[in-house]
């Protein structure tokens, strides 16, 4: 039988994207139709929200683990977190956690170098973006790390909370993040990792200055590896 896949989530959009996408692709390894067994468990973003914003990220990692133990007590096997700005906190659960996890920038890395790639453009909320989640796992594996301006970071911070979170797709974000993109590809990036589980939903390869890295999919792929 496949392993029980935990997903621990934040907000909808994203979450609800990984889940189709462990669903969707299942049965490519899975037989038609098949896919393991999947339980989500979410409190309000508004509650991590209070944590994230103050940067009390062991609080945020006590409400992550609230998740985990919901989860772990429901028969998940092992848990994933389709949000980037999170995995500040998972980074300091540890040996709390009554079943493992897996680390979305750990995956999102290991594809980029896998893939050929030297220097990665990191597109998040403004927390992950100045955050070290992204900047440790590249490095780690030996590449470059670039996050836009200030004034870009903010703009999508702003994109992402007022809009994304909510599922509005708008071509005016859509065309300023490909401008943003544009700019880490002149400042020497040869990819984007789009790394809040919501832009996959705005930007793709094909409307994407640089090859994307879809932090949402390769999360929701690892999972499917891992529960075989």
């Amino acid at each position: 039988m496949p392993r029980h896949i935990g997903i621990v989530a934040v907000s909808a959009e994203g979450a609800a994207l990984c889940y189709r996408t462990i669903c969707a692709e299942g049965a490519a390894l899975f037989g038609p139709h098949n896919h393991p067994e999947v339980t989500m468990h979410t409190v309000a973003l508004a509650r991590h929200m209070q944590h994230i914003e103050a940067g009390r990220w062991e609080d945020e990692a006590g409400l992550l683990l609230e998740s985990a133990r919901k989860l772990a007590a429901a028969g998940a096997d092992f848990l994933i977190c389709p949000d980037n700005t999170a995995h500040e906190a998972v980074d300091l659960i540890g040996q709390r956690s009554p079943i493992p996890w897996l680390h979305i920038a750990e995956e999102l890395a290991a594809v980029a170098r896998d893939r050929g790639y030297r220097a990665v453009g990191v597109l998040g909320t403004r927390y992950l973006m100045e955050g070290p989640v992204y900047r440790k796992r590249l490095h780690a594996h030996g590449l470059g790390h670039l996050i836009p301006d200030r004034e870009d970071r903010e703009r999508i911070n702003q994109i992402i909370f007022d809009e994304l979170v909510y599922g509005r797709l708008e071509d005016r974000a859509r065309a300023e993040f490909v401008t943003i993109i544009a700019k880490l590809k002149r400042q020497g990036c040869d990819a984007v990792a789009l790394s809040c589980t919501e832009i996959p939903l705005l930007i793709e390869d094909r409307n994407s200055p640089l090859p994307t890295l879809d932090s949402t999919r390769i999360l929701a792929r690892a999972a499917l590896r891992e529960a075989k």
